[in-house]
């Protein structure tokens, strides 16, 4: 067996946590002395009933680096109004749509709430839209789903899958403003490819908490894209089971927080089957005060995940000051049989070997540091293969790196 592992970095305090998971406070009655702290990711409970979480309180690990304060209205098991997210489908013939009610599958074939926000979602959304690629079909163009905020709370509950052996790419394009908890099942069946691609372009005020499940069996692929640009709070949580022998696993994620931004991800990868891989890869550029990013990056690998391979990295460029990266990786294997297994972290400014060679070949500064910070979050569009969006997201860094710093902005 090979393993490759570093220390976790962060540029603030908090990341001492490490593999110690009491997420959803303690299991078992209250005001016991038996009680048993949650140890792991994998051990927290999930629930449809809302009130089984009871209230956060901020002390749990999974709600400690988010600030609560600013999402009761979305704790709140009460119904919203239908026309805060405006939704436009754009998709190939082949590709069935219809809506599911509680208890019609395949929704609830994979998803189990692990929060409130995600129990209220499943609760609060009666029919939840089913988007099927069927099987053998393979998708020239992608799935579009643009979801445009009318301002107010909404929740949501969407069931993404692509049957045996089929292929293609669904993405979700969220945009203006409202105050959204949405849940995302996702099932990839025997020998299927399915690529998700979660765009988040909210306006400033907007807030986003997003629980992603996925499922992926045997000989089966899934690539998972997260890129968060817009909104006040974004927070889009994926976890995927590579339950089939041979499955495949691909998280990315991509984002750039300005000043006041709150851009978060929590990622859990279970290698379940046997002979399966997993790569994880998450990039952040931070600029402007109070600009903040949160990365917490959990890997299972189960007793039965024999000949695995799996590696996880978060990597952050801090542009300015008063911005700050929280960055934990987890690592937990159950079986010695794998063929690797990883994890690394980092949180730094930039290289200043990078912008000296590029000066000294006559590039001012400005631009040097422009270059720097696109090939640093390049890596990332270009994993999504999509010509028309990496321009577009190439486009929109851009757009980000021209907004003025907040020395700049008071000057």
């Amino acid at each position: 067996m090979t393993t490759a592992t570093q220390t976790p970095a962060t540029s603030g305090p908090g990341s001492a946590e490490g593999h110690i998971d009491p997420a959803a406070r303690l299991v078992g009655i209250p005001d016991s002395d038996s009680f048993v702290p949650v140890q792991t990711r994998s051990e927290r409970p999930t629930s449809f009933e809302p009130a089984d979480f009871g209230a956060p309180v901020g002390t749990e690990v999974n709600w400690k680096h988010t600030p609560l304060a600013r999402l009761k209205d979305l704790l709140r098991d009460e119904p919203a109004a239908h026309d805060v997210i405006g939704v436009e489908v754009s998709a190939p013939a082949e590709v069935e749509q219809r809506r599911l009610s509680m208890g019609e599958a395949p929704r609830g074939e994979v998803f189990r709430p692990e929060d409130v926000p995600s129990a209220i979602a499943w609760k609060q959304e009666a029919e939840a839209p089913l988007i099927r690629i069927p099987a053998g079909v393979e998708l020239d163009e992608p799935v579009v789903v643009r979801l445009t905020g009318r301002g107010g709370v909404a929740h949501a509950h969407v069931v993404i899958e692509a049957q045996p052996h089929a292929r293609g790419t669904v993405i979700l394009r969220h945009e203006g403003t409202a105050q959204q908890a949405q849940n995302v099942e996702i099932i990839v069946r025997d020998g299927a490819a399915l690529t998700v691609v979660s765009l988040q372009r909210w306006d400033d005020d907007a807030i986003h908490l997003a629980a992603h499940q996925a499922r992926v069996d045997r000989d089966a692929s899934l690539t998972h894209v997260v890129v968060s640009l817009g909104g006040g709070i974004v927070r889009v949580n994926p976890s995927v089971e590579l339950a089939g022998a041979g499955a495949d696993g691909k998280l990315y994620g991509l984002s750039f927080a300005d000043a006041g931004q709150h851009l978060e991800s929590q990622v859990y990868l279970h290698h379940k089957g046997a002979h399966t891989t997993g790569d994880v890869l998450y990039k952040s550029a931070l600029q402007g005060a109070a600009a903040r990013t949160v990365w917490i990056g959990d890997v299972l690998i189960g007793p039965d995940a024999t000949g695995t391979d799996s590696y996880e990295a978060n990597r952050n460029l801090v542009l300015t000051e008063g911005a700050r990266a929280d960055s934990i990786p987890n690592l937990e294997i159950e079986t010695g049989d794998i063929v690797g297994a990883g994890h690394a972290s980092a949180t730094g400014r930039f290289d200043d070997e990078q912008l000296f060679y590029l000066q000294a070949r006559g590039i001012d500064e400005e631009e040097a540091r422009r270059l720097v910070v696109l090939g640093f979050l390049a890596e990332i569009v270009q994993k999504i293969g999509i010509d028309d969006l990496q321009e577009e997201l190439i486009a929109a860094i851009e757009a980000e790196l021209a907004l003025p710093t907040d020395a700049e902005a008071s000057a």
